[in-house]
């Protein structure tokens, strides 16, 4: 096969995107399996920068209304959590998981030297990497690299969405990028098994490399068209589709570790509380209908869903009824492994830094719990010794 011709087969796939192993003439055998891979892990990346006073409002601080006379969400419509914190009204369709234990809110979720660019910030968050530290590969990338997934898996991860590979990016990692189902089982269908071979070391890896997207992509194709229709309704936006998809592929049983969505449009510099609303609503009844296609499949046990943003909004208004780049924010942990409540504490309002939030957990503590507690592998050469996990699973 010439390359002309490799790189036609390629463009077959445009929704499968497969990451080429290294070529190592001397590689060394692959390592045993360990871990709990029958359970899976569903990021949920709000880009942008979520405001976290306004997903969770300190309802009791009057300096949060003093910072935000035109933001604050008014204290009657708050939905109390505790006598301090309470959610965004938006977010009511949540309530019925916090009132069951399978939402935990973990406060003050951010790092040390905070840096307020989108796109440093997200990659310090995508690589588990430190203010001051360049890493080139994606959190999830590293662990599937030391603690490699079963062979039978379709891919280490799928993307759903418009955004990049993020944590699931790097040089070993197999991620499958799949926006449209029944346009993807259009092409797969269309994809002709790779039967040549090369005396040439360096084509016939590349060769391989084919060989086995083409078998993950008619693998992903077959356990889509036999799987049972959903019986749950979703809502019609971009992150509701999205999650309908991820649940769609997980009633498939299609054998892989992580689920990817991302919902966009929580860089709120201007017009933030309407905009907001719609957002968190959003979120919400996307999250809410996932749960319940989960339950009636009889998986929400082994799912776990982790928000992240890349930062949180500043204490304070600007002039144009906005908020601009702050650091620290909440997070949320939701699944049936949950154990709900409120984690961390939050930020105090009365000692800030430079005007923003002082972060009270760091980021990647939240991946210390994926990986030790609910993956059950080590996780210190990923996020190093010094980030204990969240005892929020059961």
């Amino acid at each position: 096969m010439r390359r002309r011709e490799l790189l036609k087969f390629a463009a077959t796939l445009p929704l499968l995107w497969l990451a080429p192993r290294p070529f190592d003439l001397f590689a060394a055998p692959p390592a045993p399996v360990r871990g709990r891979w029958d359970r899976i892990l569903v990021l949920v990346e709000l880009h942008g920068g979520n405001d976290g006073l306004n997903t969770l409002v300190p309802y009791a601080d009057e300096r949060y209304y003093q910072a935000r006379p035109r933001l604050a969400i008014p204290r009657e419509r708050v939905l109390q959590l505790s006598p301090s914190v309470g959610l965004h009204y938006a977010l009511e369709p949540l309530m019925g998981v916090w009132q069951g234990k399978e939402l935990a809110i973990v406060q003050g979720v951010g790092y040390p030297d905070p840096n307020r660019s989108h796109f440093r910030s997200i990659e310090i968050w995508d690589t588990a990497s430190a203010s001051g530290q360049v890493l080139d590969e994606g959190w999830l990338a590293r662990l599937f690299e030391a603690h490699p997934l079963p062979a039978e898996f379709a891919a280490d991860g799928i993307l759903l969405g418009q955004r990049d590979g993020g944590p699931l990016s790097g040089k070993t990692v197999r991620t499958i990028a799949l926006n449209d189902p029944q346009q993807f089982l259009q092409q797969a269908g269309r994809v002709k098994p790779v039967e040549q071979s090369s005396p040439n070391r360096a084509l016939a890896h590349i060769l391989q490399v084919q060989r086995e997207l083409t078998h993950a992509a008619g693998d992903l194709a077959a356990r889509l068209q036999q799987a049972a229709p959903l019986h749950t309704t979703f809502p019609p936006s971009p992150i509701g589709r999205q999650l309908e998809t991820a649940a769609q592929l997980l009633t498939a049983k299609v054998p892989v570790a992580v689920i990817k969505v991302s919902q966009t449009g929580f860089d709120t510099h201007a017009g933030q509380l309407g905009h907001h609303e719609r957002l968190l609503k959003e979120l919400a009844a996307g999250l809410v209908a996932f749960r319940l296609a989960m339950v009636q499949a009889g998986l929400w046990d082994r799912v776990l869903l982790m928000t992240y943003s890349e930062f949180g909004r500043r204490v304070g208004e600007n002039a144009s009824a906005g908020t601009d780049h702050g650091t620290a924010a909440p997070h949320l942990f939701l699944g049936g492994s949950v154990k709900g409540g409120l984690y961390g504490s939050a930020p105090s309002l009365s000692d800030l830094q430079e005007g923003d939030l002082k972060y009270r957990v760091d980021y990647r503590s939240l991946y210390a719990t994926v990986m030790q507690s609910w993956w059950e592998v080590a996780g210190p050469e990923i996020v190093g010794p010094d980030y204990p996990a969240i005892n929020c699973l059961a």
